[in-house]
């Protein structure tokens, strides 16, 4: 979070001490407004400098600094003397705070909440030796079991497993992926999701509706929204200028692509996709970079190839003001993951007009219909997908969606319309989280 989003940011008048490594330790308490609502931040004095880096993660010692920020933030709760309902927490990062609630703070009389735990991606678990709970003051011995949080595999024990194990409920981000990770999406823990299946469900997540809106966009050359589509054609002809893209024939079809370029997202369905794109006749943006050295020189090297074609052009960075303009220049856009939790580019850019192109797998299965498919009714249909991580079938949906796009401009009109007033705002999942928060207080306010 930038600090420029929070107002009236200031430092509590109050030390939070809390237990790490036999030791109590200060934490400096701030407090501001986020959108109308209260925020705290812990700033940990810790010799450590735990969170004073220069990245949020990939640290050597993330599995202590997390464990540490966990205990923290239980710790404030706890002196707050707040009576609280929900405590939910996010990834692996926040897991601890699981078993630390009901092993450690529920014996202190603060037992009020129930805990909820949304695992974004279940390829990041959070694994380390069994002795390294005892750090933020678990008892090892008591959680270094099968069925609490050792880890299915190997001898270690699991954040994520141990979070599963200990929270009311457990979520994850797109109904598609909640049924992927009950199999082998689960990397490993797919049993122990099956065991507590109960409690488990997937909720798509949404998007800022406010930061992705074409009609007020601030990066666009010119907003725009579905009912008057000029706007677009504006944007597609700024970028071409912009990026020095042939721009010849206005209407020639641009397919964008702003992703990670990481083995998850399909990096070679993307390369395909760029060369097909050539072959189509279309113009092809891609935004992103890529944290593997190999996969960044790949890709380097077919920015090389196509420096002269004024149809392709790869910014091998992230660039936010050039993903917005990028949302709202492109006629189509490709998202081939091999699995994706969730996935926001592909609602992005059918709030901007553009028409996805995706696996179906995850979140992009629960958000993007295939166009042609006719057992899906028509006012459904939003976009072309494909099911097999293969050249093959993303070319096949590619060339689909071509030819409606070239063949039938009209439907094509109806269909970026279509897809430009669809509601993804978090509504509908903050809705969802309500009634599961809501069914947990009754249900402990029942036995209490």
């Amino acid at each position: 979070m930038q600090v420029d989003q929070v107002s009236n940011l200031k430092v509590l008048d109050v030390l939070v001490q809390s237990y790490f490594e036999g030791n109590m330790f200060n934490n400096k308490i701030w407090t501001g407004t986020v959108e109308g609502l209260p925020v705290y931040f812990i700033e940990p004095q810790h010799p450590a400098m735990f969170f004073s880096r220069a990245q949020y993660y990939g640290e050597h010692d993330d599995f202590k600094r997390f464990a540490y920020f966990s205990r923290a933030a239980l710790e404030l709760l706890y002196q707050s003397g707040k009576k609280v309902d929900i405590i939910h927490c996010h990834d692996w990062q926040t897991a601890f705070v699981a078993p630390l609630y009901w092993d450690v703070y529920a014996n202190l009389g603060f037992n009020s909440a129930r805990i909820c735990f949304t695992c974004h991606n279940f390829e990041y678990q959070g694994t380390a030796p069994a002795r390294d709970l005892a750090w933020c003051g678990l008892d090892v011995e008591h959680l270094d079991r099968p069925d609490r949080m050792r880890d299915n595999s190997h001898g270690r024990i699991n954040a994520v497993k141990g979070a599963i194990v200990y929270s009311n409920i457990v979520t994850t981000v797109s109904p598609t992926y909640a049924l992927e990770v009950r199999s082998e999406g689960g990397r490993g823990l797919q049993d122990t999701l099956k065991v507590h299946s109960r409690k488990f469900l997937g909720i798509l997540n949404g998007i800022d509706t406010d930061t992705w809106n074409p009609s007020t966009d601030r990066y666009l050359k010119v907003q725009y929204n579905a009912k008057d589509l000029q706007g677009k054609a504006a944007n597609k002809a700024a970028l071409r200028e912009q990026l020095n893209l042939a721009s010849a024939y206005p209407s020639q079809p641009l397919v964008g692509c702003i992703t990670r370029l990481v083995a998850q997202k399909g990096v070679h369905l993307i390369r395909h996709a760029i060369y097909k794109t050539a072959e189509l006749g279309g113009q092809f943006v891609l935004l992103g970079s890529s944290p593997v050295p190999e996969i960044q020189r790949e890709f380097e090297g077919i920015a090389d190839h196509f420096q002269n074609n004024n149809n392709i052009r790869l910014i091998l960075k992230y660039d936010d003001a050039l993903s917005h303009c990028i949302y709202a220049a492109s006629d189509m856009f490709i998202v081939p993951s091999i699995f994706e939790p969730c996935g926001l580019t592909q609602m992005i850019a059918m709030r901007y007009g553009s028409v996805p192109i995706v696996r179906k797998t995850g979140g992009l299965n629960d958000s993007v219909f295939d166009f042609d498919d006719e057992t899906i009714p028509m006012e459904v249909r939003n976009g072309f997908t494909f099911v097999k991580a293969d050249e093959q079938g993303l070319s096949s949906a590619m060339e689909r969606a071509f030819n409606c796009y070239t063949r039938k401009p009209e439907v094509w009109k109806q269909l970026v319309q279509k897809d430009m007033t669809i509601d993804f705002s978090w509504d509908t999942s903050a809705s969802q989280y309500e009634d599961i928060y809501q069914k947990a207080v009754a249900r402990a306010r029942a036995v209490a």
